[in-house]
């Protein structure tokens, strides 16, 4: 809804002399609100990696816990032979006594009571360590298992990124060469496109070759339905010297980045809902703006492949 209303204001704008202050207003708000949920989902994915190692040390806290209780349960199964021992020697004891004295009879008795009330405690004690033992074992058990399956999603994960990341580089790989570039990094597909592919300077039109590039990679997105897509644009820190609806770097870069949007979206198999646009104007350079090839570097589009993790975040919040 949110893209559909951006697009609905940049076509008023462009179908207009100039811009009131007030759709400018508005535009800036709601790209303020895409760039807020580009930062949300980073903060995610670090949140996840976060409760990840918070699980690693939740389990080595288990293990220590769990040997500490088998020295416990040891120390008390030494206590209940030795207990035992001393009641079979007592009762060695209470069969001579028994035939020579009465009275040593019943100290020996007594003495047999506490022993046997003693040996009780022990082994309700033994017992109890021994549930508890079981416990640990079985908490411990669960979540060794949740650890084992996320891991696993999360390599699973891993996996299907660089698998994506080989067809990418397969699909474009006549533009080689040409200003494209395709990278794994982070959990994610990176691909960047210099402005000399797609752009005239100061433009926003898609040249023919550039075109086909994009194309291509709304194939492989196609193919692949649940890959979350941002589309940034990016400048040099030249002032925009253009005329007409488009103001300064930052619109240019949405504008540019709008562009390549819409020409993924005219594939049927791709969802559009996975599709976001963000305009970053010179802020996130890749070199410095102090020489020419600095600032062509810097003049791109990146497309940031991005796989879901809602099954990853759901489980963690079951541990």
């Amino acid at each position: 809804m949110i893209k559909k209303l951006i697009i609905a204001i940049v076509v008023l704008a462009l179908t207009t002399s100039c811009v009131s202050k007030k759709l400018y207003t508005e535009l800036e708000d709601k790209f303020a609100e895409l760039k807020k949920e580009n930062r949300k989902l980073q903060d995610e994915s670090e949140d996840c990696v976060k409760s990840k190692n918070q699980l690693d040390l939740d389990y080595a806290t288990l293990k220590s816990e769990l040997e500490k209780t088998k020295t416990d349960r040891d120390k008390l199964a030494n206590d209940y032979k030795t207990a035992s021992n001393n009641l079979k020697t007592l009762q060695s004891s209470y069969t001579a006594l028994e035939k020579n004295s009465d009275d040593a009879l019943a100290s020996n008795m007594n003495k047999n009571r506490d022993l046997l009330a003693q040996l009780e405690t022990k082994e309700k004690a033994l017992a109890a360590e021994q549930a508890r033992l079981d416990k640990l074992k079985g908490d411990l058990n669960q979540s060794s298992q949740r650890l084992a399956e996320l891991e696993q999603m999360m390599s699973a994960k891993d996996a299907a990124m660089k698998k994506l990341k080989e067809t990418l580089s397969k699909a474009l790989n006549s533009f080689e060469g040409k200003g494209l570039t395709v990278q794994q990094k982070n959990g994610k597909v990176y691909v960047s496109m210099e402005n000399k592919l797609l752009f005239n300077s100061g433009s926003w039109a898609v040249g023919a070759e550039g075109r086909s590039a994009v194309v291509e990679v709304g194939k492989v997105l196609g193919d692949n339905p649940d890959i979350s897509v941002l589309i940034e644009g990016h400048t040099d820190d030249d002032a925009y010297g253009g005329s007409g609806p488009i103001a300064d770097n930052w619109d240019l870069s949405t504008k540019r980045a709008t562009v390549i949007v819409n020409i993924l979206a005219e594939n049927k198999k791709v969802n559009k809902q996975n599709l976001t646009a963000a305009g970053r104007s010179q802020y996130a350079p890749l070199m410095p703006n102090t020489s020419a090839e600095g600032k062509a570097k810097n003049r791109r589009i990146e497309i940031i492949l991005t796989p879901k993790l809602d099954e990853i975040s759901k489980m963690l919040n079951e541990l």
